[in-house]
This record gives structure tokens, C-alpha cells and sequence, in this order.
């Protein structure tokens, strides 16, 4: 049974099944029937279903919307709403479905929990199914294994295998990432790690490392959580350099000099999927037990803090030219969570936009890649932005903002024009010689 299994592998003959199109999961799907096998994309939602078997991509990928195309004109990817036809028909089963956090911060796994009861519906023998969800530590062999055994009838390591094979993708780079960079197997057992490294090995030209589940699992969670604790390091760092009267820019490029000193910087916010998620699944196990974190999430609080530390730097740039937020107009610049791409999940901006409308500013957005707007006006361009504006606020990093051209944007702008810059694009100095109030994460208010 495994030979077989290597053998449809490594000729390409084995049949994929996707579930869970999202910005996971189409690329998944698409990278592998690019490869030449052939893929079922399967997801709840008809409309994704709909998008992806007319030969487009419902999210917006740097290459994607191609391959869709060409893969689904080719024959070698169909995308449907059944995930148990999918699953009947496929030798490999890729879970990408979301997991995301209650309200209360612990981790949801309905939906994760769900899938796999409709799998485990459809496993039959010599079956290999592929964790690519974030989870908590243990799910895979604690949650995810029971549910497939006991739905199933089948034994996890004898009658079918399971792996658990964490995504290192980021938005704007997810085809290139998903071949180039090295990838991590987490066997349920040695032989489940085995198929699941000879699927990766078809597709991915990183080095593949191979371990246990739950090893695997607290790797994934690991590597966000250390980007969120040098993320908070950088942004209370910026908060104490405010204090003093000194640019944290200055002060991280000079300790960065040093060969053993990598400080990230600070900004108005961590956004996205996986930052303000991970960490608290990866302490979600230990809670139980009343373990007190004292650097991850302490961590992750600090860094919740900055949406609403940035509109305290925004309301007293404006009383520093005697003005007042609540009789302001303020052009906000980026609302998609991190540079160059659309994705708003979890955007501090959204944070940010809802507190000062709530203080009574008048608040529009622009952004080239994103049209959410979180309830405010939305402009076309920066100047329409700008037009009338008393402060310009910048809470994304998209390259076209680092190139903003000051004199002709302070000409639209009303008298005593302030710029709050929210991920330290622009050079302090420069702002000021065109004669704007500059302010930023760590530049303060001194």
C-alpha cells in the first residue's frame, strides 16, 4: 500500500483534493495541478466554486489568476462544493480550512472539525490526508485523528495515513514561496510522514524537514509568535524612545549594525491571519494549566495596544497646531494589513478609522489594492484624499506611499498640514522641509 501510494506520487497519477479555496488553499490547489496531477478544489461557499471553474482566481495572487486559468482550461483543475465527492475521489486530501480565534481569544475549530467529519465520510484505504490548517498543539494527533478514525472505522497509521504540513506563505508571494521555501512534515506517525514528504517533494524545491506531529504544530506557531515578540520588542522600544525624545529609526539602525541584533520595526499595528492568531494558539494548551505567559502574550497585548496609541500621536499632532479631531478631516492611507497587497484581515486601520470617526473626524480612506473602507469616505487617488485634509495618515506600507509627493499633496491640503506616519515610510526630515508637521511610531510628540 505505501509503494503504490510513492509510486502514483512520484508519476504524478495520484488525484488531490483541496478543501478550503481561500488564500491558502487555491494556490495549494493550483501548484499542484501545475505540477501535472490532477486537483479537485472543493469549498462551501458557490460563489468561489463559480469563480474557480470559469478559470479565475476570487483573490487576488501575483500569477494566480493565470494558472487558474490555464489549469482549469487544461482539465487539471475542477473546483466543487461537495467535499465528500472530493474526498471519494481523491488519493490525497488537503485540509486548508480556517481556524480562527472566539471572541474570548481561544481557538475555533469548527470549522477545521467540520471538514473532517465530511472526510472522514468519504476515507477509504491507502489514503493520505495533509493538515495544512494553523492549529493549536496536539490537534492533529488529539482532535483531528479521532474524528477521521471513528467516522471512518479505519486505523490512522495502518488503513490511511496523516500528516500535518504547515503553510509559510506570504500574500503577494504565495507561489513563489510555496515551491521555493523549505517546508515542514509532521508525521502522525514515520510512515505518514514518509507519503506526505514524497507529495511536498513533487512540488517544493526547499528542503523538507521531517518530525512529528505536535513538534511540527508548535514549529508553525513558533516562528509567527517570535515575529509578534520582535514586532512588540521594536514598538515598545519606539514608545520609550517617544518619551525621551529620540527617532527609534536612529536607534534601530545603529543596534542593527550589531552582527547578532535583527530589531523588526514598529508600527501602528500587527494585522493579518496569523500574527494576532498564532500566538494564542500556540498557549491555548498550557492556559489549562494556569500558565502565565510573560513574553508572548504580553507581547501580543502591547501590540494591540498601537492602533489606538497611533490616533493619541494623531489627536496631538492636531492640538500642536490648535486644531481638534473632532472638527478635522483626516485622509488615511492604506487600509489592507500589511504593503502590496488587498488582503484587510485584522487591519490595525480598521481600529484606527473606527476611533476617530468615533471622536467625530471626518475620516477618508484610499488604498490602490483594497477597496474596504471600515465605514469611512473613500478616495480614487491620494490627492482626492488629501484635498481639504488636515492630516494625512499613513497605516500601510504600499511601496507607492514611500514616493508621495509632498510639495503638490500640502498645496491640497489645509493650512498647518500634518502627516502621522504610522509605518515609518517617509523620512522625518524631508516632511519637514515641505514645511509639514511630522509625526510618527516613535518620533512623538517632542
Amino acid at each position: 500500500m505505501r509503494n503504490l501510494m510513492i509510486r502514483k506520487l512520484d508519476s504524478k497519477k495520484a488525484v488531490i483534493a483541496v478543501v478550503g479555496l481561500g488564500y491558502v488553499g487555491l494556490p495549494t490547489a493550483t501548484i499542484f495541478a501545475e505540477a501535472g496531477f490532477k486537483v479537485i478544489g472543493a469549498d462551501i461557499n458557490s460563489k468561489v466554486i463559480e469563480t474557480v471553474s470559469s478559470g479565475k482566481s476570487h483573490i487576488k495572487e501575483p500569477g494566480l489568476d493565470e494558472l487558474v486559468r490555464k489549469n482549469v482550461k487544461e482539465g487539471k483543475l475542477s473546483a466543487t462544493t461537495s467535499v465528500l465527492e472530493a474526498t471519494k475521489d481523491a488519493d490525497v486530501i488537503i485540509l486548508c480550512v480556517q481556524t480562527p480565534l472566539t471572541k474570548n481569544k481561544r481557538p475555533n475549530l469548527v470549522y477545521l472539525e467540520e471538514a473532517c467529519r465530511t472526510v472522514a465520510s468519504g476515507l477509504s484505504k491507502g489514503k493520505l490526508v495533509v493538515v495544512q490548517s494553523t492549529v493549536p498543539p496536539r490537534t492533529t494527533r488529539d482532535r483531528i485523528a479521532p474524528i477521521l478514525e471513528k467516522i471512518s472505522g479505519l486505523r490512522c497509521g495502518e488503513k490511511f495515513w496523516l500528516a500535518y504540513c504547515p503553510e509559510r506563505l506570504t500574500p503577494g508571494k504565495s507561489l513563489k514561496e510555496f515551491v521555493e521555501n523549505s517546508r515542514i512534515v509532521g508525521g502522525y506517525d514515520a510512515e505518514s510522514a514518509e507519503i506526505a514528504s514524497s507529495l511536498f517533494k513533487t512540488v517544493v524545491r526547499g528542503e523538507i524537514f521531517v518530525t512529528d506531529s505536535v513538534v511540527a504544530e508548535v514549529a508553525k506557531l513558533s516562528e509567527n509568535a517570535f515575529r509578534d515578540v520582535n514586532i512588540a520588542f521594536a514598538n515598545e522600544l519606539a514608545l520609550i524612545c517617544e518619551r525621551i525624545g529620540v527617532d527609534v529609526m536612529k536607534v534601530i539602525t545603529l543596534a542593527n549594525t550589531h552582527p547578532r541584533v535583527s530589531i523588526h520595526t514598529p508600527g501602528c499595528g500587527v494585522g493579518g491571519p496569523c500574527l494576532p492568531k498564532d500566538p494564542f494558539l500556540l498557549l491555548s494548551p498550557v492556559k489549562k494549566g494556569k500558565f502565565e505567559s510573560k513574553v508572548v502574550e504580553p507581547s501580543r497585548r502591547l501590540n494591540e495596544t498601537m492602533p489606538l496609541h497611533t490616533v493619541r500621536l494623531i489627536i496631538g499632532a492636531l492640538k500642536k497646531v490648535a486644531k481638534s479631531v473632532g472638527s478635522s478631516k483626516i485622509a488615511i492611507l492604506g487600509v489592507a494589513y500589511k504593503g502590496n497587497v488587498d488582503d484587510a484581515r485584522n487591519s490595525p486601520a480598521e481600529k484606527i478609522i473606527r476611533e476617530l470617526t468615533r471622536l467625530g473626524a471626518r475620516v477618508v480612506v484610499y488604498d490602490p489594492y483594497c477597496n474596504e473602507s471600515f465605514g469611512a469616505g473613500s478616495a480614487k487617488s491620494i490627492e482626492e484624499a488629501a484635498m481639504d485634509a488636515d492630516c494625512l495618515v499613513i497605516t500601510t506600507d504600499h511601496e507607492q506611499f514611500r514616493h508621495i509627493k509632498l510639495g503638490s499633496i500640502k498645496t491640497l491640503m489645509k493650512g498647518k498640514p500634518v502627516i502621522v506616519d504610522g509605518k515609518r515610510l517617509l523620512e522625518a526630515e524631508a516632511v519637514k522641509r515641505e514645511n509639514f508637521d511630522y509625526y510618527g511610531i516613535g518620533y512623538g510628540l517632542n
